[in-house]
């Protein structure tokens, strides 16, 4: 495809350097959306260059369309309810495995103006889902609903780099004929690290 000359990099731009790195890396990227309704799948295709690197995405507002769609088990939106951390990591893995990707990234969470099934407005769960496992951060995040959804942008992509970064150190550390039979099926794991998901 493209080569590193097809990337417009803006400065501190979270989605050019995460398109940067997975082309980099020749992977792929699926993102699953609930609160920022296409805002993260938008900062993304705005990169040149993109489009080896970008699978698609889901956008599932309703609540049972994040089971219909994204596979998130439907015991867990019942018990929990859609803002959750375990829920956001079911959404990065539904995402990565639908799609078809390296790399899941999810949103989930409450932007206001009013609270959701008892969870404020602010509180918000972002995910990660790669070869190595899938990686969850919760955000309390401040102001108006637009803020929280561009905020929610923002934190979903830095997490996203973080976990690219160290992959790539773990692929740096380890001989290079385990390197070269890394699994990029973009299959579901199990076992995966859920820092903060609260799995008994």
């Amino acid at each position: 495809m493209g080569t590193d000359a097809n990337y417009e990099r803006p400065a501190g731009s979270p989605a050019a350097s995460v398109v940067h790195s997975l082309h980099e890396r020749k992977e792929t990227l699926a993102t699953v959306e609930s609160l920022t309704g296409g805002l993260l799948s938008a900062a993304i295709v705005e990169i040149a260059g993109v489009s080896g690197v970008f699978r698609g995405g889901l956008v599932v507002y309703a609540t049972e369309l994040k089971s219909e769609l994204a596979g998130v088990p439907e015991g867990l939106l019942v018990e929990r309810g859609p803002v959750d951390p375990d829920v956001a990591a079911a959404l990065a893995e539904g995402g990565r495995r639908r799609c078809g990707a390296d790399w899941g990234l999810a949103t989930t969470g409450v932007a206001g103006p009013e609270p959701q099934d008892g969870k404020p407005v602010g509180l918000v769960y972002v995910a990660a889902a790669g070869p190595g496992g899938t990686e969850v951060r919760e955000l309390r995040l401040d102001g108006g609903r637009e803020h929280v959804r561009s905020a929610a942008v923002i934190e979903a992509l830095r997490l996203l780099a973080e976990q690219i970064h160290a992959a790539s150190q773990a692929d740096e550390a380890r001989p290079a004929d385990e390197a070269d039979g890394a699994d990029r099926t973009g299959a579901d794991r199990t076992g995966a690290d859920r820092t903060g998901a609260g799995r008994p």
